[in-house]
């Protein structure tokens, strides 16, 4: 007997509604030339909306040129890249899926080799960069950044507005703030990194001023009718890091100023955290912060399940589940997640939003 599943409950944010809570997490690609997404993208992408998912993220997509974690990374700050992720984004609208895009700066994270290759610090003489970070110190064996200066973080919310502007021309419905992972936000955030003794370093309130003044460029540039999602790591995993009640004070500010979702993942800032990696471990984050800063969040972290993914969904520990691996595995999850579910509320709208 077929019944109605939580998973496959349309969502609606502002004026977008997604056909269902099973959707695609950010992953990169080390696969486009100067930041220009390609035909490897539109079929890596395009797959998951033939498959069923409800949202498409695509990938950290660097706001400048130096905020890519790899040479081969996308970029969203000129106009070739604008009108081939507006190909990209006809394709995947035209399945009934929606999209989205992840904004980031690597930070200290940058400058790298695709991870098949090793991953290591890339020479300026190869195509590499000088990184930038709240800090000076390295990351692990990565080169040591230079220290922004205070007016130079000063000017990174413009630099992520005007991404956002042209995540609108390109046709995005959602952007992503990625503000986790490590990357350049994180190490603002994190108490184990940002060693900083001005306006941007020190006590919670000046740790994560250029979160709030990147959010509020952002919210102010992005169409009000569109919804803005922040991806958090909830915690660092380790003592004297951030901590999930951190992430719960964060996410109130960050809804204040207009994010309609908290993506909760964990992790990144130092190389020797210890993660205790295991199916479903980061859902908790995602229940705390909608439970205690009532904010919507998705979860992430190994979900594989379509019983899984219906009980986070269900149980009310996250509005919508964003899977990865999984869908590398198995790009038709969502189909078949219904037919394992006997859901008959598969279609129960297709891509909507206001016109």
């Amino acid at each position: 007997m077929l019944g109605v599943s939580h998973l496959f409950e349309p969502i609606k944010l502002r004026d977008l509604t997604v056909r269902n809570r099973a959707w695609v997490s950010p992953m990169c690609q080390y696969s486009a030339t100067d930041g220009v997404p390609n035909d490897w993208h539109l079929v890596h992408l395009g797959q998951f909306a033939i498959g069923g998912a409800g949202l498409v993220i695509a990938e950290a997509s660097g706001v400048v040129p130096e905020g890519r974690i790899t040479p081969h990374d996308t970029g969203i700050y000129n106009d070739e890249q604008v009108a081939a992720w507006r190909r990209i984004n006809d394709f995947v609208h035209a399945q009934g899926a929606a999209t989205g895009i992840q904004l980031a700066h690597a930070g200290r994270k940058a400058s790298t080799g695709q991870p098949w290759a090793g991953g290591a610090t890339v020479d300026e003489s190869e195509g590499g960069w000088q990184t930038v970070s709240s800090t000076g110190n390295a990351f692990g064996d990565l080169a040591a950044p230079r220290a922004l200066t205070a007016q130079e973080v000063a000017e990174l919310p413009e630099k992520f507005a005007a991404a956002a502007r042209r995540a609108d021309e390109a046709d995005f419905d959602v952007v992503e703030l990625h503000f986790a992972h490590g990357y350049l936000a994180h190490q603002f955030y994190s108490p184990l990194v940002n060693d900083r003794t001005d306006s941007y370093g020190g006590s919670f309130e000046n740790r994560v001023r250029v979160l709030l003044e990147i959010t509020d460029a952002v919210r102010a540039a992005w169409p009000e009718g569109k919804p803005l999602f922040a991806r958090l790591s909830a915690t660092d995993w380790a003592e004297g890091g951030w901590t999930g009640d951190d992430s719960v004070r964060l996410s109130k500010l960050l809804a204040e100023r207009g994010v309609d979702l908290i993506d909760a993942s964990t992790g990144g800032a130092i190389p020797d955290a210890t993660i205790p990696v295991r199916s479903g471990y980061q859902v908790p984050f995602a229940r705390q912060i909608k439970l205690e800063a009532e904010v919507p969040t998705a979860s992430v972290g190994l979900i594989t399940a379509a019983e899984q993914a219906e009980e986070i969904v269900a149980s009310g520990s996250a509005d919508a589940v964003l899977l990865g691996r999984e869908l590398l595995r198995d790009p038709h999850w969502p189909l078949h997640a219904a037919d394992r579910l006997r859901a008959d509320n598969i279609w129960p709208v297709q891509y909507e939003r206001a016109r």
